[in-house]
């Protein structure tokens, strides 16, 4: 098969949410000697930014696009020891933090985001759910993010987000550290009467928030 055949099965692998074939083309490719990383690049990523337009236009919905994120997963998982062997490190576009906050244990619409996310080039540390305000911002400090995110699902729980980008402003940290914030009961005012440098209704408009907050276009 030749390069651009895998690569096309690749990106279809993404777009089926087969996660089984992603990682049998991963493995063939590191037998054939392809560089890993461009096997993403051109493989992989053209799949979840096929599956991201279906979504964004309402021809694909949650379910495939939590399969395609296993799917990628599983992929990069696959091709990461040779990355390493290579030497050849993923341009990343931002360390992002990630996390459902204090009080509200809501996992899918959060791991969906960590996951497109670390698919298009962003490192990802991912919190978990109901993570105390002082952690996230712990965290954030500790690895220097350059942007945290934050999922809340209920309209109680939604104060801590704002807590958090009280906290940074005390500590003069929130131009260096952007704030994104998520969740079903999230509006655009709620957002700006938090002062959050971003928002989504879902994980693949997250992704173009993010890139957006990191310059990238």
């Amino acid at each position: 098969m030749s390069k651009e055949e895998l690569f096309k099965k690749m990106a279809q692998s993404i777009v089926d949410g087969d996660a089984e074939v992603a990682e049998a083309l991963a493995k063939e490719a590191i037998a054939e000697g392809i560089d890993p990383l461009e096997a993403i690049t051109d493989g992989y990523v053209v799949g979840v930014n096929q599956v991201g337009d279906s979504f964004s236009c309402g021809m694909a919905f949650l379910p495939e696009l939590v399969m395609a994120g296993e799917a990628m997963k599983l992929a990069v998982a696959t091709l990461e020891p040779e990355m390493q062997k290579r030497g050849s490190e993923r341009k990343m576009l931002g360390k992002v933090v990630i996390a459902t906050v204090e009080g509200d244990i809501h996992e899918i619409g959060k791991s969906l985001v960590a996951t497109m996310l670390g698919a298009s080039g962003f490192q990802i540390y991912d919190l978990g759910v109901d993570v105390p305000s002082e952690k996230i911002i712990g965290k954030a400090l500790e690895v220097n993010a350059d942007i945290i995110c934050m999922s809340a699902l209920l309209t109680t729980t939604m104060v801590r987000q704002k807590e958090v980008i009280e906290e940074l402003d005390k500590e003069g940290l929130h131009g260096k550290i952007k704030v994104m914030v998520g969740g079903a009961p999230i509006t655009k005012d709620w957002v700006n009467s938090i002062n959050a440098d971003g928002y989504s209704e879902d994980a693949i408009g997250a992704v173009n928030v993010a890139r957006e907050l990191m310059g990238i276009h």
